[in-house]
């Protein structure tokens, strides 16, 4: 069966997730995390996407980008992920594949979700109870945001910036994000988008992206459809 080709719309972004292959660790040590940020920072570049948050967990990695152009991000997601396979398999003496598969990814509604979708990928190391909080994990762009650290790879979203009229005041505002948990129901509709690679947003963004894809953007429900062969 062929694959579902994903839903691409240059200067929408979107949530992207990598993970390990069988779930094991794509990262052994800081040194093959300082070179993953490298060659996802030359991709970046090379392919014109604008890096927005990201975290590196042990086994899978966060990323919230927008593209420039069509296609930017599965070309940036195949080039700098085979670039960091060649590098990891050189220095720890193994061969074959890293990556579980094809990369998901999501759409992102700038309207109310980008710093949900932000704050759920900075706090991946919170939930998965590796810190304590998310300032402890220095493999994400919380420093940035929320504490001013200056970060080559980031680009600030228009969401971001439209929370202080400079740097320190955003950067206060973004931290106060971070004192309520986000609800459960928030987590929950972020993953299942990402998992279905669909449209995460207001029911008008879902329509809107519909109309300029020609394709179906909303989720859908568990289970198998009924089987109505028999009646009701």
């Amino acid at each position: 069966m062929a694959r579902s080709p994903r839903l691409d719309i240059p200067g929408i972004p979107q949530h992207v997730v990598q993970r390990g292959n069988n779930r094991l660790p794509c990262f052994l040590d800081d040194e093959d995390r300082q070179r993953y940020l490298q060659c996802l920072r030359q991709a970046l570049l090379r392919y014109g996407c604008h890096l927005h948050a990201y975290v590196l967990m042990n086994n899978h990695v966060h990323l919230l980008l927008t593209p420039q152009e069509k296609g930017a991000v599965s070309r940036l997601m195949h080039t700098f992920a085979r670039n960091y396979v060649g590098l990891f398999n050189g220095r720890h003496g193994r061969t074959g594949t890293l990556w579980e598969g094809r990369y998901k990814s999501c759409l992102v509604d700038s309207d109310g979700y980008f710093l949900a979708c932000s704050r759920y990928i900075e706090l991946n190391p919170v939930r998965a109870w590796m810190v304590a909080d998310p300032s402890d994990h220095p493999w994400s762009s919380y420093g940035a945001h929320a504490d001013g650290r200056v970060d080559p790879l980031l680009t600030a979203h228009a969401c971001y910036l439209e929370l202080g009229a400079d740097a320190a005041e955003r950067a206060a505002a973004y931290k106060a994000l971070f004192t309520e948990a986000l609800p459960d129901k928030v987590v929950h509709e972020i993953r299942t988008y990402l998992q279905q690679q669909k449209a995460l947003g207001t029911d008008r963004f879902r329509a809107w992206v519909e109309a300029r894809t020609r394709r179906f953007a909303a989720v859908r429900p568990p289970g198998r459809p009924r089987d109505r062969s028999n009646g009701p």
